[in-house]
């Protein structure tokens, strides 16, 4: 690749990310898709695919993101994404794959341990819920404070346990 078309392509990037940033998510996709992309940017694949997601698109965001994923497995956004997209084609089992492999790459993030306590409470697996979630909690108390309004809780949110964990002792 030329210098000139590393600079263009850091121009479509900026440009992108921008229209993204803007809450322009079909201006983004047209600047994305007017520039040479040879298949292995990791980062033109992830701002495809948020591109798709923000549109609604989950679906069709699924391929760019997995690819982005195997170019850049160390990404993290791109696993956060990835996984948002398949839970919302009902694909649960592949969220949570997806998300177990981005908390091998960065265990301490707490919003990993978060959606994945969200994705196991869709699944059915309660034990499995509230061992990611009390996790998530560990690292990051103000976590807490997000489970009343989070309906992916709605399966065990009348369990004890649940109860226990999600409530605050003064």
């Amino acid at each position: 690749m030329s210098a000139q078309q590393r600079v263009r392509r850091q121009q479509l990037i900026r440009q992108a990310e921008g229209y993204l940033e803007l809450g322009m998510a079909q201006h983004a996709l047209e600047v994305l898709s007017t520039g040479e992309d040879d298949g292995h940017s990791g980062h033109i694949l992830f701002l495809r695919g948020e591109a798709l997601k923000e549109l609604g698109r989950y679906q069709e965001a699924i391929e760019p993101l997995r690819r982005a994923s195997e170019v850049a497995p160390s990404r993290i956004p791109t696993w956060l994404s990835l996984g948002w997209c398949y839970k919302r084609v009902g694909r649960i089992d592949l969220a949570i794959e997806s998300l177990e492999e981005a908390i091998s790459v960065e265990p301490k993030e707490a919003l990993i341990h978060y959606n994945l306590a969200c994705y196991w409470s869709l699944a059915g697996n309660k034990r499995r819920a509230l061992q990611f979630l009390a996790q998530a909690i560990d690292l990051d108390e103000a976590y807490r404070d997000r489970v009343g309004n989070e309906s992916d809780f709605d399966p065990i949110r009348d369990d004890p346990a649940f109860r226990a964990l999600t409530s605050v002792i003064v």
